[in-house]
């Protein structure tokens, strides 16, 4: 179904079924998985034009500020210029190749740390030692790399394709349903990088349906019920029914208060928003935290959650203690996914293994198992 464009006007639709009819719906091969072939089709026809988020703009507040970022495309750079900018680079120095900057942190120019190139935050060559008596040098063209950087709602996005449509274009009528949580003024105040040994679609499946709650999750956030979204946009989602957060663990009272301004459909329980190919928003109605999968190889993945609460409620005097229910919670729940999805791997390793079929509650699995697929080239199929 294709949603209206007024937030008050969604109405969520249990069944958003493409492709093969309920009957004959399947989950997929074991290879789309397993194979190295597969995942570097997947690098090339997915990864390659898709948008990542690296983080919130206020985790790179002041000129100086960096963060090193693994991503499927390699070592990224995230960085504050002096003049304000927020930037991303290829976070190699244009000499050798060396890796320049690690971790996050704080630095007035950007240093090799293998033959003393150094660089302006905002990619310039500042100096590069010995050269001046290389014929034909200039300076002026080797600065670093740029990536293409976007913003939207506060959240910061990077792609390798210049060719992509705007991360705006990609988030459609998206905007609109998750509008009255006014993400913009939100401010995070919880980071964690889990490393998962399984593939980035376990993970993406496994976000995208709440079948699963009532057993991985028993003892944190039990079983939970869910409707489906679609709209205009690379975007698909489910709200899970429930009157009060469900940001904390199961049967815990929320200590903070719901978010002023909600939608009357927000105020129904939590969404669960999938931004293709790799980004999940959980808007709560005190709160909301993502996940990004960040590819790695076909059995390995990088999943970076992060939390982030209202202005106003991270000025609360109290907000610290507060919060730690919050981070528990996420942390909690993610790792009793990743454990499970990581026994899922190595099932289907099996030579028996064959695609089983998907209940109703699977229905944003199929849609993006079919997703993907539809972006894999004939061949890529075969493998």
């Amino acid at each position: 179904m294709t949603a209206p464009t007024k937030p008050s006007a969604f109405q969520p639709s249990r069944y958003i079924w493409k492709g093969p009819a309920l009957s004959e719906a399947r989950s997929l091969p074991a290879n789309c998985y397993t194979s190295e072939a597969f995942f570097k089709a997947e690098v090339e026809n997915i990864h390659a034009r898709g948008w990542v988020i690296v983080g919130r703009v206020d985790e790179w507040a002041n000129p100086g500020q960096y963060s090193s970022i693994e991503t499927v495309g390699g070592p990224v750079l995230i960085v504050r210029d002096d003049a304000g900018t927020l930037r991303a680079f290829a976070n190699f120095c244009r000499h050798r190749g060396a890796l320049l900057l690690e971790g996050c942190g704080t630095a007035r120019k950007i240093l090799c740390p293998y033959h003393a190139w150094s660089y302006r935050l905002n990619g310039a060559v500042l100096a590069a030692p010995s050269m001046d008596e290389t014929e034909g040098f200039d300076k002026a063209e080797y600065g670093l790399l740029p990536i293409r950087l976007e913003i939207w709602a506060g959240f910061v996005f990077i792609n390798y394709s210049n060719d992509a449509p705007s991360v705006k274009e990609d988030i459609g009528d998206l905007a609109d349903l998750l509008a009255s949580h006014n993400m913009d003024d939100m401010v995070v105040t919880w980071r964690k990088d889990i490393e998962a040994k399984c593939n980035w679609k376990l993970l993406v499946e496994n976000a995208m349906e709440s079948y699963h709650t009532g057993t991985v999750h028993a003892e944190t956030v039990g079983a939970q019920k869910s409707v489906s979204f679609s709209g205009v946009g690379e975007w698909m989602g489910m709200q899970v029914l429930s009157k009060s957060s469900i940001a904390v663990m199961n049967g815990d009272e929320p200590p903070f208060q719901p978010i002023e301004g909600l939608s009357d459909q927000a105020k129904q329980g939590t969404f669960f928003m999938f931004l293709h190919p790799t980004t999940q928003f959980c808007c709560a109605q005190d709160c909301m935290w993502w996940l990004t999968v960040r590819p790695v190889a076909a059995d390995r993945t990088a999943l970076s959650i992060g939390g982030c609460f209202p202005r106003k409620t991270v000025e609360q005097p109290t907000f610290e203690a507060d919060a730690a229910p919050y981070y528990k919670r996420w942390e909690s729940v993610a790792l009793e996914d990743v454990s499970v999805l990581e026994k899922l791997q190595t099932a289907l390793h099996s030579r028996l293994f064959q695609p089983g079929p998907l209940s109703w509650r699977d229905d944003l699995v199929h849609t993006f198992d079919q997703w993907v697929m539809d972006r894999m080239p004939e061949a890529a199929r075969k493998l």
